[in-house]
């Protein structure tokens, strides 16, 4: 009989690729579908092989009959406080009423576990469910990936590549910061859901850079070395972003405003994976520094 692995946040990137890691790993996979999903991306699910499981929310009942024979709950679900912490816990007590053993949280980011409260208010909403969850009778596992690779390209501060500048902080030219694909984070998540002993906390990078590694990175990419720009140190850019959430109230409401954005880059440069468990699956690849900026 074949592993069932219900997929919450499915129809998401980083959920549709956990759901076509799962389905080469052999097993049946379960993708739960909340109302307003794209029909489009709910066909493409389908046509994949995967099965498709409507339900609300609000509807234990119906969440419980999604998590039905299940092996492990994964979590790809993305939002503020009414899904990382209210829907998500949702599912996390309808994962438990069904019998499901293992359950895998959408802690697909930076190790929270090394953050102060409010440096980060995303974060700090997985923190907030975490408790929840561990008061839960049911095996956990959450992945931290440090920061997907695809923001490089973004035109972050941290490799601006308008400007030809690199940015860091005082004391932090040196700091390596981890960085995973999307790609990669969804193979290693699919392999810890079959993985039965998988631990709490599983943390990867598929590759580690500093500022200082960007400078050289960037002359080997782009031909010309990109500048290092010092931007202060830690407490006077954490004391800016303060000022910027208090001027945008409203950001409150948005998943990413522009004082969250500067929350994620401080976050960079104040945690980072002392050990990584990328070899707990060595038949997985990783993607280079160089591949993120191609």
């Amino acid at each position: 009989m074949k592993i069932i692995i219900l997929v919450a946040g499915a129809t998401g990137s980083l959920g549709e690729k956990i759901c076509q890691e799962l389905l080469s790993g052999g097993a049946n996979v379960r993708a739960l579908i909340r109302s307003g999903s794209s029909p489009e991306k709910i066909q493409a699910l389908r046509d994949a092989g995967i099965e498709t499981f409507s339900a609300d929310y609000n509807d234990a009942s119906q969440l419980a009959t999604a998590c039905s024979g299940v092996s492990c709950v994964v979590s790809a679900l993305a939002g503020l406080h009414e899904v990382i912490v209210e829907a998500q816990s949702q599912l996390l007590d309808a994962a438990v009423d069904a019998g499901v053993p293992r359950f895998i949280p959408s802690d697909f980011c930076t190790d929270y576990t090394q953050l102060p409260e409010g440096c980060n208010r995303n974060f700090d909403l997985r923190k907030t469910f975490s408790e929840i969850a561990e008061s839960r009778p049911i095996r956990l596992t959450s992945v931290f990936n440090g920061a997907f690779s695809y923001v490089l390209r973004f035109g972050i501060p941290l490799l601006n590549q308008r400007d030809q500048s690199i940015a860091y902080y005082e004391g932090k030219a040196d700091w390596k910061i981890d960085f995973t694909s999307l790609e990669d984070t969804a193979a290693f998540t699919a392999a810890a859901a079959l993985d039965d002993s998988a631990p709490r906390f599983l943390r990867i990078a598929g590759f580690r850079a500093s500022p200082e590694d960007f400078v050289a990175l960037s002359g080997k990419v782009f031909g010309t070395p990109f500048r290092l720009e010092h931007n202060g140190t830690l407490d006077q850019f954490k004391e800016t972003i303060e000022k910027v959430r208090k001027a945008h109230p409203e950001g409150e409401h948005e998943l990413y405003p522009a004082w969250q954005q500067m929350q994620y880059l401080y976050s960079m440069f104040v945690a980072h994976h002392h050990e990584l468990d990328n070899n707990r699956y060595p038949d997985l690849s990783w993607q280079t520094a160089g591949e993120a900026l191609q």
